[in-house]
């Protein structure tokens, strides 16, 4: 279950991906129980945000063009792959559900419920659980004490794919690609939020823009809409539904593997480091030969929703593109699969 824990692959490439950029737009109104801001004063906003303690619901929702995928694998499936394991790539189509709970930097709990399953990524100090329910299977990592403060882990986190984290990636890589501007504020989980548009200065990228709605209160960014270029509609949103600045009871973080669950201890390593050739919302994030889980690609769903091209296959929507080369390694981008193909030369 090492490289199991793929949720929102969407979610992962696009900030992986591209970088947001320079803030350029003057003062911008705000809504009725908002005080006007700039774009800059709602990224310092972000920045500044000291609210460590919250919890809610979390809505994902792709919309990229791939098929519906959810009846064709599963107990009928003869992948090679767990019969039990909804497969990884079912992620990429339909709506996901999760629960997000968080009290400061080491205590985090995200529960993606899926159809009559759930799994779990929990973090309490150094101890870190991955769960699968239909599976009935348990990965267990203990973190070094470098992490313990929340900074400097090596394995993912539970909240790498939340709105938030999302976002701050995102405001964090500001540079002159894009162009950053503030539009009408919104109401996200009945909070009045500032929307933030992200908007790529090239036409080497799928994406057209970026929209991140942040919350006016506590300076967290509550929902992350990406449009492909030429998009009236988002094709990935993940956005919170109910919101709550209360502390989550310590219970939340506790964690034992249900009887009968198959359980793995991992060691808390380094994962491969990925080159980022090009730049900008050009950007290519490469993984060496060996990254592609082999529980991905004898996926009998990965030759459904991969086209053979030459070099490998190639994962192609309408947001990020995805190349998996004949040699293992792996190339993602908001770009077109042939400048994967021309990166991966």
């Amino acid at each position: 279950m090492k490289h199991r824990w793929i949720r929102w692959v969407p979610a992962v490439v696009v900030p992986a991906a591209i970088a947001a950029g320079a803030i350029v737009v003057p003062l911008a109104a705000g809504a009725a129980d908002l005080p006007v801001k700039t774009p800059e004063d709602v990224v310092r906003l972000v920045a500044a945000s000291d609210t460590k303690t919250f919890s809610g619901t979390v809505e994902q929702s792709s919309e990229l063009g791939l098929p519906d995928v959810s009846g064709l694998s599963g107990g009928g499936s003869a992948s090679s792959s767990s019969s039990d394991e909804q497969s990884e790539l079912e992620l990429l189509t339909g709506d996901h559900t999760a629960k997000v709970y968080v009290d400061g930097a080491t205590k985090q709990r995200v529960q993606v419920l899926d159809q009559l399953a759930e799994r779990d990524a929990v973090r309490d100090g150094s101890e870190v659980w991955l769960y699968d329910s239909k599976g009935q299977s348990a990965t267990h990592v203990t973190l070094p004490a470098r992490s313990e403060s929340g900074g400097g882990a090596a394995t993912p986190t539970p909240l790498a794919t939340t709105p938030q984290a999302l976002a701050e990636k995102l405001i964090a890589a500001a540079d002159p690609t894009t162009k950053v501007t503030l539009a009408a504020a919104s109401s996200v989980a009945g909070r009045d939020a500032y929307t933030l548009v992200l908007t790529p200065r090239t036409d080497a990228t799928l994406v057209g823009s970026v929209r991140i709605a942040v919350d006016g209160a506590t300076g967290i960014p509550l929902q992350v809409q990406v449009f492909a270029r030429g998009a009236s509609a988002p094709a990935f949103e993940a956005g919170f539904t109910t919101f709550s600045t209360d502390r989550p009871d310590a219970s939340v973080f506790a964690f034992t593997p249900p009887k009968g669950a198959k359980v793995t201890e991992q060691p808390a390593g380094d994962h491969p480091k990925p080159q980022v050739p090009g730049e900008g919302w050009a950007s290519i994030v490469t993984l060496p030969a060996g990254s592609a889980p082999a529980s991905l690609t004898s996926d009998p769903l990965f030759a459904q929703l991969t086209t053979s091209v030459d070099g490998g296959r190639a994962l192609s929507t309408s947001l990020v593109s995805v190349f998996v080369t004949s040699d293992g390694r792996v190339l993602a981008g908001a770009v077109p699969v042939s400048a994967l193909q021309a990166a991966a030369q």
